[in-house]
């Protein structure tokens, strides 16, 4: 398994004054995700939770919803270090394994999801999910229904959502050390943190958590609040909804995509969530705005 983080000599200036001195950068690695064997995606992320991140991507497209129809997932042995060789028929190929190619295997039953040329998705850690041939692909593949009620069992007040930035920063380990990765957390409507996952990748981070939540067999996500650093981006919206996650916030703006989906489903949908300031795009029946002053 690659480390989380690595050592670099760097040439540091300040005010003039030249020196030299070691970096701790995070890793960055690609993770190839096969389905039966036959390889379905690509994602370059942070090493660990590899099994998460398997399962969580496979939640956002539709082919897992609980842990029951997860069969395993193990590394593929005799992979190469370019991720690239397959086993041969007994599982065990020829060349080193670099823990940079995970095999999903279905239980019985479960649909294989179209492996094809035009399937075959390349995501990276700027871009997230990308390829899909329409919007109506992943809007119409959601296991839940988010609850649009207005007396929905979810409800969070603006104060909670205010302390969730600082919450999710402050739990980030390896950002302190490197200060160069996103983060998801997951949180209770009272703001209490549940997990929290760390990628070069917010798509990763998130897949991570909904990943794990699977495993654990707490799936749907329906009282929880995902927080990401960063963008909401229709991916990680996607991601919200087909988690059945009610609930999404961002410190910074979201997509015209993303507000659309969010609009579509009944997703909460907060950006800008910084300090006490924040814009609610969609879902405001979940945010108790009469614990807020109007100011028109």
């Amino acid at each position: 398994m690659g480390r989380v983080t690595e050592r670099r000599r760097v040439i540091r200036i300040r005010d003039g004054a030249v020196s030299t001195r070691p970096d701790t950068l995070v890793a960055e690695e690609p993770l190839e995700i096969r389905v039966g064997g036959k390889p379905l995606a690509i994602t370059m992320r942070t090493p660990g939770d590899d099994f998460a991140l398997a399962a969580g991507f496979l939640v956002s497209e539709g082919v897992l919803a609980s842990a029951d129809e997860l069969a395993n997932i193990v590394y593929c042995a005799g992979a190469t270090e370019a991720g690239t060789a397959a086993p041969d028929e007994a599982g065990s190929g020829g060349g080193s394994n670099s823990y940079n190619v995970v095999d999903v295997r279905l239980a019985d039953g479960v649909p294989v999801p179209d492996i094809s040329l035009e399937r075959h998705v390349y995501t990276t850690s700027s871009c997230g999910l990308c390829g899909k041939a329409s919007l109506d692909a992943v809007r119409t593949t959601a296991r839940w229904a988010l609850d649009t009620s207005p007396d929905s069992p979810v409800r969070i007040d603006p104060e909670t959502l205010s302390a969730l930035p600082d919450r999710l920063r402050a739990a980030q380990r390896v950002f302190e050390r490197t200060g160069g990765l996103h983060a998801a957390a997951l949180f209770t409507a009272d703001g209490e943190l549940l997990d929290i996952r760390e990628d070069v990748g917010r798509h990763n981070a998130v897949d991570k958590i909904v990943g794990r939540a699977l495993q654990q067999g707490r799936l749907p996500l329906a009282s929880g609040v995902l927080m990401v650093s960063g963008r909401a981006s229709f991916e990680l919206a996607q991601k919200a909804v087909m988690a059945g996650i009610p609930v999404l916030a961002a410190v910074s703006a979201p997509s015209s995509l993303a507000v659309d989906l969010a609009v579509e489903t009944g997703l909460t949908l907060v950006g800008f969530l910084r300090g006490t300031s924040m814009n609610v795009y969609a879902g405001e029946h979940r945010i108790a705005l009469d614990a807020a002053a109007p100011t028109g």
